[in-house]
């Protein structure tokens, strides 16, 4: 059990690959793979070799659809579950001797005319060990839509997978996820230390609603959050740097240990201390939220679906060819089911 060591939330530049053809897609991607190495590579060796945990941004390899079908984005810029993507990343962190996490769209052979965005975790000897596919997402497929037929093959486990390591127990969660307390709980309660948070957002003086998320979901878990924003997206046609900066590093009391400025850095890099954390969980005292849950209040009131599963299956459990427009037509009848519940009120 490595008790102590430093994590580096890693903020690197995407390069996107929209308005490229498949094949040049395809090797952008590679292309983006080899700087991140070089940038692994270097942070380690200049911030030291107590560096055993690397967090990448949400992106990285491709950027993200800006209009593109989910086949059109499936065939430029998805990856395969045992791909050339996979391999390169494996070498990435065996050769630096890190577990290395981070996202990115990925084809699963039982759902094979979808992608799920994927934050994955690769263990040091180069094997991609923990699978976690973002489960609320505004424009794309998520297990949540293929729900029965996701749980018939993955089990409910395989929602939210946690990884046993030396560094503690590993879980990612996916970008603007971090809004959603349930999804770091439910990890939490599957044993989760340590919350590798692959982001693309705006970093502003100001907090923003993922900054003070990030902090919440600590505090809530009694847990680590390495939060990994991107340093600008190039390629797409709105200013680059809307979506840069203050990467993170945050303990399980809430406290930013580490916080990059804007452009690319390692600077957001602090150690992890797994047996505080474990040493904390076990105090019988008011701070210990996560042992004084009483889940039972709760889960009638969590039995009410709102965002309806299944909406991208038909009746015989097969996917549904859906267009950008299925997802905003869920979302307002979902709205106005609230609407008709006295949830929210409105016109």
């Amino acid at each position: 059990m490595t008790n102590a060591y430093t994590a580096l939330a890693l903020q690197t530049r995407c390069y996107a690959i929209n308005k490229l053809n498949p094949d040049d897609a395809r090797q952008q991607m590679h292309s983006n793979i080899e700087r991140v190495g070089k940038h692994v590579r270097g942070s380690k060796g200049f911030i030291g070799p107590d560096v055993k945990l690397v967090v990448l941004p949400e992106y990285f390899m491709t950027g993200f659809p800006m209009g593109e079908s989910i086949a059109q984005w499936q065939q430029k810029g998805a990856i395969a579950i045992n791909g050339a993507e996979y391999d390169m990343l494996g070498n990435i962190a065996s050769d630096n001797q890190v577990y290395l996490s981070g996202n990115a769209y990925e084809v699963d052979p039982h759902f094979a005319d979808l992608y799920f965005q994927t934050s994955f975790i690769i263990t040091p000897n180069g094997d991609c060990a923990l699978r976690y596919r973002r489960l609320v997402s505004m424009f794309a497929p998520t297990p949540h839509d293929v729900l029965d037929k996701y749980l018939d093959i993955y089990g409910y486990q395989g929602l939210y997978p946690v990884l046993e390591s030396p560094l503690g127990r590993l879980a990612a969660v996916a970008s603007e996820e971090i809004l959603y307390p349930e999804i770091a709980r439910c990890l939490a309660m599957h044993g989760a230390e340590v919350l590798l948070h692959s982001s693309s957002e705006i970093g502003a003086n100001e907090l923003t609603p993922k900054d003070i998320a990030k902090r919440a979901r600590a505090i809530e878990n009694l847990a680590y959050v390495v939060s990994s924003n991107s340093a600008g997206i190039e390629g797409i046609d709105f200013p680059a740097e809307s979506t840069d900066g203050l990467s993170k590093i945050v303990d399980f009391k809430g406290r930013v240990l580490a916080e990059a400025g804007f452009g690319e850095s390692m600077v957001a890099n602090a150690e992890i201390n797994i047996d505080a954390l474990r040493r904390y969980r076990q105090k019988p005292a008011m701070a210990n939220v996560l042992a004084r849950q009483r889940n039972e209040l709760f889960a009638p009131m969590y039995n009410n679906s709102v965002y309806p599963a299944n909406s991208m299956l038909d009746d015989q459990q097969q996917t549904k060819s859906v267009d950008r427009s299925h997802f905003i037509q869920t979302l307002q009848s979902t709205i106005a089911q609230l609407k008709n519940n006295d949830v929210i009120k409105g016109e």
